[in-house]
């Protein structure tokens, strides 16, 4: 199946998807065959910020467009944040949207996980998954989700960390823990930034390597798209 990926929001998260998609093919002895189009970061960060779901899923379904044009099968938006809009893009959606956000409370019940901390957007963090969770319990910083959405949108604009920002989230990480959370998740598809190649004291889950899963499942034919919209 051909993969279409809605990128650019941001670059360091598209390059991340691209890699382990291709790594997770190409491990199942598949042939990967995806194709990429570049978003602007700066308008999602406006339109998270002012829930402006349908300036947002507008953009989204031009370059969905594109993406159908040019022989796609499915798309993909790599970016958790970037899912504030799903329901509104998928509506208008020329072709099936792969939710990056319905696998997640499956994913952490299969690990016997009913408690996880939640690092991302203000929207994530706010929402606990914009509401997906039901088999398991959401925990935030209520006191900081201010500070981890501005300092998450401060690394995923230009797409690289510094290493106070690194601290910070590692910092973050582990008072998630220390208010109940049995694993925290990466609910900003550019944490990588801070987390990739970083020991902790305790559990992290990136969200955007369950949608990868997904998505190369798709695009071995070991899933179909009708089984996957269910879930969304």
């Amino acid at each position: 199946m051909h993969i279409g990926l809605i990128g650019g929001i941001g670059v360091a998260a598209t390059l991340a998807y691209y890699k382990r998609l291709a790594a997770a093919v190409d491990a199942s002895g598949g042939v990967l065959e995806c194709m990429i189009v570049h978003a602007n970061v700066h308008d999602l960060a406006r339109n998270n910020r002012s829930d402006n779901r349908e300036e947002q899923a507008r953009i989204y379904v031009g370059l969905i467009d594109r993406l159908a044009a040019a022989g796609a099968d499915c798309a993909a938006i790599t970016s958790m944040g970037g899912h504030f809009c799903f329901a509104e893009a998928q509506a208008m959606s020329a072709l099936p949207l792969v939710s990056g956000i319905a696998p997640l409370d499956a994913y952490f019940a299969s690990e016997g996980l009913s408690r996880v901390g939640i690092l991302g957007t203000w929207v994530v963090q706010r929402t606990g998954f914009y509401g997906s969770l039901s088999l398991t319990e959401p925990v935030i910083l209520h006191d900081e989700v201010e500070q981890i959405g501005q300092t998450y949108q401060d690394i995923a604009v230009p797409g690289r960390c510094t290493p106070e920002q690194r601290a910070y989230f590692l910092a973050a990480g582990q008072r998630l823990i220390e208010r109940g959370a049995e694993a925290v998740v990466l609910g900003g598809t550019d944490l990588g930034l801070a987390f990739d190649g970083q020991a902790t004291d305790y559990r992290v889950i990136d969200a955007l390597d369950v949608h990868v899963g997904v998505l190369a499942r798709l695009a071995l034919g070991q899933d179909r798209l009708d089984s996957v919209e269910q879930e969304t």
